[in-house]
């Protein structure tokens, strides 16, 4: 892959490009995706989410190796890069509405 190839990420919401040398975790924050997240070093694992295809975790980069678990269709956002084209499964936060009076 070229230096020059464009990052990308697929969500529920759309495709977004990622900046170069961005950890998956700022470019989701960037793009105003809420992910949990408390230690941003792969140690609890609060971030973790699923890709939506296990193969395509040949296309992240983790920047330290994390402690937390993860399966083999998931990832941990804080400390990973991405050198291709992603897609993720993400659960839409659910909007509470008012009950009829």
């Amino acid at each position: 892959m070229s230096d020059k190839a464009p990052v990308c990420l697929t969500t529920p919401r759309g495709r977004f490009e990622l900046q170069r040398g961005e950890t998956l975790l700022a470019a989701l924050e960037r793009t105003g995706h809420t992910v949990e997240y408390q230690c941003r070093s792969g140690y609890c694992g609060a971030c973790r989410l699923r890709l939506s295809d296990p193969q395509m975790a040949e296309q992240l980069h983790y920047l330290i190796e994390p402690l937390a678990h993860r399966a083999a269709d998931e990832l941990l956002p804080c400390c990973c890069q991405v050198r291709g084209e992603i897609v993720l499964r993400l659960a839409e936060p659910v909007t509470k509405t008012d009950s009829p009076s």
